[in-house]
């Protein structure tokens, strides 16, 4: 089995090497797995997709659920794993240099702290405050046995304040504050993108690509990002194939979902070869 330490060095030479890496995010073992039998390089959790598996709405997931999840992903593969840490589960920033510790004592070697309150009426930290809580989770893990690959998550454009200005200066202060990767999730273009890329020396993290119109890969990278995630597009992607089934199964009576569903022997020989 892969130690922690050597799948902390893998994830951060994914980081230090030229180009860019993808991504996914799986939401179970199976899930980790098949994309692991796939070739990926490493994994995230998604909160939006675990917060489903679970039967509840994202950030409806407690600390300690989120934990459980971590230790049962973390061993499945050999792959590192970084976790959606939502706000670090507490306003203080000692309640974020404690989710860090306790995430990597379950087996990560990366995660995110976001700046969203959880509060709709009042959704962002103010900016000193968010970049204090980004310090602490940085202390937090320079102090650990291994290396650890702390991502700060500026959430501006999910939480009605596109503001590009803002949202740079923030990426800016989580710099400053020791953050590893920066992530502002929801950039509608290209130019949002490419401007968020050349005002950080950090490496970049996007979620998918610009939310105004997809692209490939290939001009994401030409950007200058350095990583693309999924969060919960594969989750959901998985979850409408079955609404869609299920939907087929009761109004129609057919079966016809079934010919694009692939066999059992070849799903379970997928996770076999993603697994530890």
């Amino acid at each position: 089995m892969t130690s922690q330490a050597d799948k902390a060095h893998a994830f951060r030479q994914l980081h230090e090497r030229p180009g860019m890496f993808l991504f996914p995010n799986p939401w179970d073992v199976g899930s980790a797995r098949m994309l692991a039998g796939l070739g990926f390089e490493a994994l995230a959790t998604t909160s939006s997709g675990f917060a489903a598996s679970m039967g509840v709405a994202d950030y409806h997931v407690t600390r300690e659920m989120k934990l459980a999840h971590i230790r049962t992903l973390t061993p499945a593969t050999p792959l590192p794993l970084a976790a959606d840490l939502e706000n670090g589960f507490g306003h203080a920033p000692e309640d974020c240099a404690e989710t860090i510790r306790l995430g990597a004592e379950a087996g990560l070697v990366g995660g995110s702290i976001e700046d969203y309150t959880t509060d709709p009426q009042n959704p962002l930290y103010e900016a000193a405050e968010a970049a204090d809580r980004i310090r602490a989770a940085a202390e937090a893990a320079r102090a650990l046995p291994h290396d650890f690959v702390l991502t700060a998550r500026a959430e501006n454009f999910l939480r009605g304040n596109p503001d590009l200005g803002d949202t740079i200066a923030r990426l800016q202060a989580y710099q400053e504050a020791g953050a590893d990767v920066l992530y502002a999730p929801a950039l509608q273009t290209m130019d949002q993108i490419r401007s968020v890329v050349s005002s950080v020396d950090r490496p970049v993290n996007v979620l998918m690509g610009p939310f105004s119109g997809f692209v490939s890969m290939a001009k994401l990278e030409s950007a200058g990002v350095k990583r693309v995630s999924m969060g919960s597009a594969f989750s959901n992607t998985a979850y409408g194939a079955l609404i869609l089934a299920a939907k087929e199964l009761m109004q129609e009576g057919t079966l016809d979902f079934l010919t694009v569903a692939p066999k059992g022997s070849d799903i379970a020989a997928l996770m076999k070869a993603g697994s530890a």
